[in-house]
């Protein structure tokens, strides 16, 4: 039960922080949420189940109410708090303005900072080698050969960091570093041991030391995947002695069996399985025990076969080439089954793939010893480390790879998404790539059977009103024990914002619908001062682009031809001086798009947003309802739209006194049966159907 002096003690906060605001109303929603969530996570509704699922409407102020809901309970009950989010955007303003207010406000005792994944700092070790003066190693570290620029960046980054003038971080880099180059400095779990003396006050070492003294943790959803993926409690504290707030959770489901998936070439493998036999060999050399015998020569065989058998499904491949005559160079297996012949090969793959794997970490172990023991000189032992650890990571990852292509799916759950894609180039290699449908039964497993409570919030959770495919998505039942919210805008939609739906001769089926689109937009943004257009699609999004091209006397700001940070503060310097702006932009723009006030008055959609399963795993899922005897469609297809029109409609309206026209250039919305269950799921705006 929610202890007493937790609810006074909440209760007393929220008024603080009432007096503190300036303009500030008290809403019923969001006190209505805190006491939910805080009610939930002290085991009022259920002692075993403290899951909440919240769709907060924009304008509620959700960030406050998790913060209230979730901290001062958490302090109480020993426990953290750990915050996921989709967006940097959102970390920024958990980081720097929402809990920095709340800690002055509250009068609580807590510590917060925001964790990142090891990939974001460098490792001093690989960096230095990289520069360094052994000229074998150094080439055998960089990935292709530098030339005099890229290793002169590498040299000023070691000075910035011995100067102090960097910390050590990829975020706070002064100059942006290519991805390519980055990767080849980054730390990861193989190669950094504390053991190394210059591994323990490397940037990750000195981030982790803060991270422990911390209450509450600021995190994206793909780091929390990798710490759960390891068992929970490696990169983040313990599930058990946390709340988690999952906000952003409409992106949850994807994220989740993104992580979960893994891909691999054929005879690019083959090429680093070769250099993973040098380096045994040179661990051989190297390690003085007796011990080190048995497992090299085993790795050796076991490399030998792994290469052998990659090539035998590279030959298989090459024998399919009429499968691979489509535009993606793509053969998907149906049903996630692969052909006998193939299986097998698989089977045989993952079992070899596994042997070698153990008998590295053997390896390795050996390797770890002799560093402890100081049996190998410091300057070896880092580049050891460092090469041995980018090994095992791609060793690792063939293993998940061919296990997951072997594996038998169960008859009760969805089949794996299997497939695989024909590569040109200097030589033809083949890209296998396996991935879960549905990761429900996974997120129960790893995150709701073990957290001590979870809050799931976004603006959009629900699709035609309703919970359901969310739900599914993530596992979760609406009968298991866990509490959901449906809390609505406190906007005066009818009065500040007109959903239009204007006559149209063509719907986007037909060939003329973009000349029509075209013709629609020129109308509709005649006099007026802030314009967003949000298209389907980039292809669609230029045809109308050439079609307007000398019809506007407005410049159009065009996503693509600029980064997106510099377009909107281009609109919104037009906006300032009173000058008209009309922005363009894809699905990437109807979420996340910030534009108060005078900033956006007048939204157009173009097009109902339907997903085209293009993906292998999307076709995968649509095939596995199908064969369920459901409809991909209707349980698919119309409930991602739903979710996804709300969001860009969403864009209009960002604060209460916002105003303006969300006009929708898709007639379907009144011709298809569907339609109307789309249209009765957005906010309730004045309407104008013609």
């Amino acid at each position: 039960m929610l202890p007493d002096n937790v609810k006074t003690q909440i209760r007393a906060i929220y008024k603080d922080i009432a007096t503190a605001l300036p303009h500030f109303r008290p809403r019923r929603e969001q006190n209505y949420m805190v006491a939910e969530i805080s009610k939930t996570l002290a085991g009022d509704y259920d002692k075993d189940r403290r899951i909440i699922v919240v769709e907060a409407g924009t304008g509620i102020g959700k960030s406050l109410s998790y913060i209230l809901g979730t901290i001062p309970l958490a302090l109480a009950s020993k426990k953290k708090v750990c915050i996921a989010t989709a967006t940097v955007a959102l970390q920024e303003q958990l980081l720097h303005k929402d809990l920095p207010f709340f800690l002055e406000q509250s009068g609580l005792n807590f510590r917060f900072g925001l964790v990142k994944g090891r990939q974001r700092y460098v490792c001093l070790s690989k960096l230095a080698m990289l520069i360094g003066d052994d000229n074998s190693t150094q080439m055998a570290m960089w990935q292709t050969k530098p030339d005099n620029s890229q290793v002169a960046m590498m040299h000023g980054l070691l000075k910035d960091y011995n100067e102090g003038r960097w910390n050590g971080e990829i975020d706070t880099l002064a100059v942006p570093l290519p991805d390519h180059l980055w990767q080849q400095i980054a730390c990861d779990k193989h190669s950094c041991h504390r053991q190394v003396a210059s591994h323990r006050n490397c940037p990750f070492h000195k981030a982790r030391e803060d991270v422990d003294t911390w209450d509450v943790l600021i995190a994206n959803h793909s780091l929390l995947f990798a710490d759960l993926e390891l068992g929970g409690g490696v990169i983040l504290p313990d599930p058990e002695d946390v709340f988690y707030v999952i906000d952003e959770a409409h992106h949850l489901p994807i994220v989740a069996r993104d992580f979960s998936s893994a891909q691999a070439t054929l005879r690019g493998a083959c090429d680093w399985l070769e250099k993973i036999g040098k380096t045994c060999a040179k661990l051989q050399n190297q390690i003085k025990s007796n011990n080190i015998i048995a497992p090299a020569q085993a790795m050796q065989d076991h490399l030998g076969d792994l290469i052998s058998q990659l090539n035998q499904v590279a030959h298989y491949c090459d024998t399919q080439t009429k499968h691979f005559a489509n535009p993606e160079n793509r053969l998907r297996f149906e049903h996630g089954k692969l052909p006998d012949s193939l299986l097998i090969l698989a089977e045989n793959l993952a079992v070899t793939a596994n042997l070698a794997l153990k008998q590295f970490n053997k390896m390795l172990s050996l390797l770890a010893e002799a560093i402890k023991d100081g049996d190998i000189p410091k300057h070896q032992s880092e580049a050891l480390l460092a090469e041995t650890g980018f090994m095992l990571q791609r060793l690792e990852n063939l293993q998940k790879l061919w296990k997951m292509m072997a594996k038998e799916d169960k008859h009760k759950g969805a089949p794996m998404a299997r497939w695989v894609e024909l590569i040109t180039g200097k030589q033809v290699d083949y890209l296998f790539s396996a991935s879960p449908i549905e990761v429900g039964f996974m997120l129960e497993s790893m995150l709701w059977q073990k957290a001590a409570g979870v809050v799931l919030c976004s603006a959009t959770l629900r699709a035609l009103n309703n919970f359901d495919h969310f739900v599914h998505q993530v596992g979760l039942s609406l009968n298991d024990g866990s509490r959901y919210l449906a809390l609505q805008s406190p906007f005066d939609y009818p009065n500040n914002a007109t959903l239009y739906l204007p006559k149209m001769r063509t719907e986007p089926t037909d060939d003329a619908y973009t000349a029509e689109l075209a013709e629609q937009i020129i109308t509709l943004i005649e006099g007026e001062m802030a314009t967003l257009v949000l298209f389907a699609s980039y292809w669609q999004m230029e045809k109308v682009v050439e079609l307007l091209e000398g019809k506007l006397t407005t410049e159009l700001l065009i996503q693509g031809n600029a980064p997106r940070q510099q377009l909107l503060e281009n609109h919104k310097a037009k906006c300032d001086k009173g000058e008209p702006s009309i922005l363009f932009g894809t699905g990437s723009f109807s979420e996340g798009l910030d534009l108060p006030g005078d900033y956006l008055t007048n939204l157009i959609v173009t097009k109902l947003p339907f997903a085209v399963p293009t993906s292998p795993v999307e076709q995968a899922h649509a095939e596995y309802v199908k064969v369920k005897g459901g409809n991909p469609f209707l349980q698919l297809t119309i409930p991602d739209a739903s979710r996804k029109l709300i969001q860009s409609c969403g864009r209009l309206l960002r604060k209460e006194q916002d105003y303006g026209r969300v006009t929708i250039l898709d007639r379907r919305l009144v011709t298809k049966r569907y339609g109307k269950s789309l249209l009765d799921a957005l906010p309730p705006f004045r309407r104008v159907i013609e």
